[in-house]
């Protein structure tokens, strides 16, 4: 057992790290082979995704002398503290600079690289370079360092972190939900799908809610629905309302949920991790979740099927209800947006809409012409999959409607029956 195994997923990640240590911990070895010793790694990734954990266990499994470096200080007497570190780590025999959140070190951005702290890091560690001192970064962003700093010799690897999911992201949350004391049979797996691609920090959070929840309810132990209401509130700002809501309501919300719902498990079986009714306050009143699969953003199918998804609650509204759905904004802009980036931005239906920085009457003209016919298109196609898929879609608006939230299972056995019956 070593430092990483503390640490729960990243083991590609952690895998890597083992091998630096390794060569910090037995350089006689490496020597031999003819290995000069690394210079440094960074860490980048999103925050709250345990950059500065793996950082150290690493500086922990090393076993070596670690300087720490944060910005505390005003710019001129912060890099006169990046100079005094990095001094102190060349009088041992083996040390570790750790910069945490490098990108911190000044306010530059993408077009603007060269600030005093980043040329000042680059600078130490190259005097360090026949020296046993090695450098560990973590950063948000890692565009906005000058290319000199980035390179080979100076941070020898750029390890890239992602927000934890599948089964790492379920490991997570059982780890925290162990801190706690449960009721019952909590679904890591159902919950892992509303936490998906979300960081440690929040996983963390959302369980703490949750058992806020049982705490002010006065209940001893955490229930499952006292999670999903805590992803509600802190994943998707929608926190629950105290009015009550009528009958009517209940049922316009529930049609156009399901109609989300429905639309997309037609385009990706199984797609749907949440659909919820409870009344939110604010402007939410109910939430779908569905998966996010990976790459989607490359493709045509999934943003096209998402315009129509957008548009399914309004779509259900209309065939279901008889009316004119209402409250629909957000999803109309939604696919609007969608549709004009497919449009103006990747060209998808040909060039003659394409309006980019040489804008003028014709083209908007052209483009907005584009727009609305593919809106339109796209509204049509929804109406049609819901009229194909009446049963379905009936089904979930009653179970909706009576219990206000249907988790991934539920929407899967939902679907089952229907299908069997359909038979």
């Amino acid at each position: 057992m070593d430092a990483f195994d503390k640490i729960i997923g990243y083991e590609d990640t952690k895998a890597e790290l083992r091998r630096y240590c390794d060569v910090l911990k037995n350089p006689e070895r490496y020597a031999k082979l003819g290995v000069t010793m690394p210079r440094g790694i960074m860490l980048c990734g999103e925050p709250g995704i345990g950059k500065t954990t793996l950082a150290k266990s690493f500086i922990e499994e090393c076993g070596c002398k670690a300087f720490l470096l944060r910005k505390n200080l005003p710019n001129g007497d912060f890099v006169k503290e990046i100079r005094a570190t990095f001094d102190k780590a060349k009088n041992e025999q083996c040390a570790i600079v750790f910069l945490d959140d490098m990108d911190k070190f000044a306010n530059e951005d993408s077009f603007h690289t060269d600030a005093e702290e980043y040329v000042t890091v680059q600078a130490c560690i190259d005097d360090c370079r026949d020296l046993r001192v090695f450098v560990l970064a973590t950063v948000n962003n890692c565009f906005n360092f000058p290319q000199s700093l980035m390179r080979a010799g100076r941070f020898d690897k750029v390890i890239e972190l992602n927000m934890p999911e599948g089964r790492d992201a379920e490991k997570i949350i059982e780890y925290y939900l162990k801190q706690k004391q449960i009721v019952g049979e909590i679904e890591a797996s159902e919950i892992a799908r509303l936490l998906e691609n979300k960081s440690c920090a929040e996983i963390e959070t959302v369980i703490n809610e949750a058992a806020i929840y049982a705490g002010y309810d006065k209940r001893e132990k955490v229930g499952q629905n006292d999670i999903v209401r805590a992803c509600m509130r802190i994943m998707f700002s929608a926190p629950e309302s105290t009015e009550e809501i009528s009958e009517e309501e209940i049922k316009l919300l529930a049609v156009h949920e399901a109609g989300h719902a429905l639309i997309a498990e037609v385009f990706a079986p199984g797609s749907v991790s949440l659909v919820s009714i409870l009344g939110y306050s604010g402007l939410t009143k109910g939430v779908t979740v569905t998966h996010k699969p990976k790459m989607w953003g490359l493709s045509l199918d999934y943003v096209e099927h998402s315009v129509i998804r957008a548009l399914g609650g309004k779509a259900a509204t209309e065939i279901v209800m008889n009316q004119v759905g209402m409250g629909c904004g957000e999803d109309i802009e939604h696919a609007f947006e969608l549709v004009d980036g497919m449009i103006d931005g990747d060209c998808v239906y040909g060039f003659d809409a394409y309006e980019g920085e040489r804008s003028s009457e014709y083209l908007r003209e052209n483009k907005d012409r584009a727009v609305a016919r593919e809106i339109t298109r796209c509204y049509e196609k929804a109406k049609q999959i819901i009229r194909d898929n009446r049963g379905l879609l009936d089904a979930l608006i009653e179970e909706l409607a009576e219990k206000k939230t249907l988790m991934h299972k539920d929407i899967m056995r939902i679907r089952e029956k229907t299908l069997r019956e359909a038979c």
